[in-house]
C-alpha cells in the first residue's frame, strides 16, 4: 500500500509539470499570432463587414496650451500704423512717393497690399497705403516718414504699433503637419503592400485622400503664419492739413457763410410746406366751431333755461 502510495503521487506529480509545459508552450506562441498593429483599422468583424479604420490612433497627441514652449526662437508678428496730415496739394504726392519707394524694393522686400486716394471737394483729399515689408525695409521707412512730413509742410498726427506672439501657434502648426505626414507616409505604404478586401482598400483610399487635404491645409496655414513674422505690416493714412483762415468748403466758417442764404431759403420754404399741409385741417377746425357756435351751443342753452 505505502508503494502503491507513493507511485499515485510521483504520476500526480508529473501530470501536473506536464499541464505547467503544455500551458507555458502556450503563451509563448500566442504574442507571434497576434495581428501587426497597423492591420487594427481592416479586421473584421464577426459579421465580416470591414471595421473603420483607427486613423486617430496613429496621429500623435496635441500639445497642451498651458504647456511652456521649449525653444529659443520667438515668432513675433508686428504691425504698424501711421496718420500723416499734410498740405491738400501735398496728399496725393507724398502718397505715391511713398508707394514707389516700395515698388522699387521689390516684391521680396516690399509688397503694395492696398492703395486709395479719395477727393470729396476741391480742397480736401485723403487717402491710405497699406505694405507688407521686411523688418530692415520697416525700419528705415518708418524713421524715414517724419522728415518727409515735415519737408511737405505738415506732421505725423498718430503712431501706434502692435506686437502679436505665433511661436506656439506656428510650432503646434508644425507638430500637427509632421504627424498628418507621418500618417500619409503610413497608409501610402499600406496601399502597396497589403492586399484586402475592396472595401478595405477604399477606406484606406478615402482616408488618405482626408489626410492629404488636412496636410495643404495646415502647410496653408503655416505659411500665412510665418509670412506674417517675415513681413511686417505698415499701414499710413493721409488726411488734408486745415486751418481757420482756409477760405474752402473744408471750413466750417467758410461752409456756413456760403451756405446762409441757401439755409434761409430752405426755413422759408420749411414755413410754407408746413402752412400748405395745415391750411386744409385750419379750415375744417373753423367749420366745426362755426356749426358748434351756431347751431349745438344755442339748443345747449335752451335746454339748461327749459330744465
Amino acid at each position: 500500500m505505502k508503494r502503491l502510495a507513493i507511485t499515485a503521487i510521483s504520476l500526480l506529480a508529473l501530470a501536473a509539470c506536464g499541464g505547467g509545459q503544455e500551458s507555458s508552450s502556450f503563451d509563448a506562441v500566442e504574442p507571434a499570432l497576434a495581428p501587426p498593429p497597423v492591420s487594427q483599422g481592416f479586421a473584421e468583424s464577426k459579421r465580416g463587414a470591414p471595421a473603420p479604420l483607427q486613423a486617430d490612433l496613429l496621429e500623435s497627441e496635441p500639445a497642451n496650451p498651458s504647456d511652456p514652449i521649449s525653444t529659443d526662437e520667438q515668432y513675433i508678428a508686428y504691425s504698424y500704423n501711421r496718420g500723416l496730415r499734410l498740405p491738400q496739394e501735398q496728399v496725393g504726392t507724398t502718397l505715391d512717393a511713398h508707394l514707389q519707394s516700395c515698388l522699387a524694393a521689390g516684391p521680396a522686400t516690399c509688397i503694395v497690399v492696398n492703395s486709395n486716394i479719395y477727393k470729396p471737394s476741391d480742397d480736401y483729399t485723403n487717402g491710405n497705403l497699406s505694405l507688407r515689408a521686411t523688418p530692415e525695409w520697416t525700419e528705415t521707412f518708418l524713421a524715414g516718414l517724419k522728415s518727409d512730413a515735415e519737408s511737405a509742410g505738415g506732421d505725423i498726427i498718430s503712431q501706434g504699433q502692435r506686437a502679436e506672439d505665433l511661436t506656439r501657434a506656428i510650432i503646434d502648426t508644425d507638430e500637427r503637419l509632421k504627424a498628418q505626414i507621418t500618417l500619409q507616409t503610413r497608409l501610402r505604404t499600406l496601399l502597396e503592400t497589403r492586399d484586402g478586401a475592396l472595401g478595405d482598400i477604399l477606406a484606406t483610399e478615402r482616408e488618405l485622400a482626408r489626410v492629404t487635404g488636412q496636410i495643404e491645409s495646415i502647410r496653408s496655414n503655416l505659411k500665412a503664419m510665418r509670412l506674417r513674422v517675415s513681413m511686417s505690416s505698415i499701414d499710413i493714412s493721409y488726411e488734408t492739413k486745415r486751418s481757420i483762415t482756409d477760405t474752402g468748403r473744408s471750413n466750417p466758417l467758410a461752409r456756413a457763410f456760403g451756405d446762409f442764404f441757401h439755409n434761409l431759403s430752405s426755413a422759408f420754404a420749411a414755413v410754407i410746406n408746413a402752412f400748405a399741409f395745415g391750411l386744409p385741417w385750419l379750415f375744417l377746425i373753423g367749420v366745426m366751431i362755426f356749426i358748434w357756435l351756431r347751431a349745438i351751443w344755442p339748443w345747449v342753452k335752451r335746454r339748461r333755461k327749459a330744465d
